[in-house]
């Protein structure tokens, strides 16, 4: 890495629990300023606006939470398992360390006055949903699943449920609806095991 790319990601880093928690309008360049102990010019030096400074830090907030989820599912083998696992990383909102989930905080933020943004959200929730299909899919095909388990529906529901949780549980500051939430999915990932 070069000396720029070194502080660029600096500057992403520093600045995406700021954004995530603050919003893109509410967090200014003052506050990436203190956050990064850069001048205005070392900001500007590496992005040309503070659009493009959210646009990264969703990318880099996507990422994080990718590679966490990735990580707790190569722990597994059986579909059933990676999609228990899978519910329990949506589940444990206490681990959202950089200030909850990003496609939600972005995606409300974004929705109306961010194309740009907008359009990424829209593909992190598809590739968040796909992930819930291929797991569907794969433990249809190893016989771990029915045939009849809709993978497209529940991959929409469980997202839609989540995110709902997500936002309740930071809002009443407790996991009591998320544990509804996930006790709910699960039971009816175990309704279509083959018996």
């Amino acid at each position: 890495m070069t000396k720029s790319e070194r502080t660029r990601q600096h500057i992403i880093e520093k600045a995406a629990p700021l954004i995530n928690k603050k919003g893109m309008a509410g967090t200014s360049i003052t506050d990436i300023m203190e956050a990064t102990h850069l001048a205005k010019g070392g900001v500007y030096g590496n992005f040309e606006s503070k659009d493009e400074i959210s646009l990264e830090v969703f990318d880099y907030l996507r990422d994080t939470r990718r590679r966490r989820i990735d990580e707790v599912l190569s722990k597994h083998t059986a579909a059933k398992d990676k999609l228990f696992a899978l519910l329990d990383v949506y589940g444990d909102v206490a681990r959202h360390d950089l200030g909850g989930c990003p496609i939600l905080n972005f995606g409300i933020e974004a929705d109306d006055t961010n194309p740009q943004m907008r359009q990424r959200v829209r593909e992190a929730i598809k590739f968040a949903e796909n992930r819930f299909v291929k797991l569907i899919t794969q433990g249809i095909a190893d016989k771990e699943f029915s045939k009849r388990f809709d993978a497209e529906t529940f991959s929409i529901k469980a997202f839609a449920m989540l995110e709902g949780g997500t936002f309740i549980s930071r809002t009443m500051g407790n996991q009591q609806q998320m544990k509804v939430i996930t006790d709910i999915l699960k039971k009816e990932i175990e309704e279509n095991l083959l018996k």
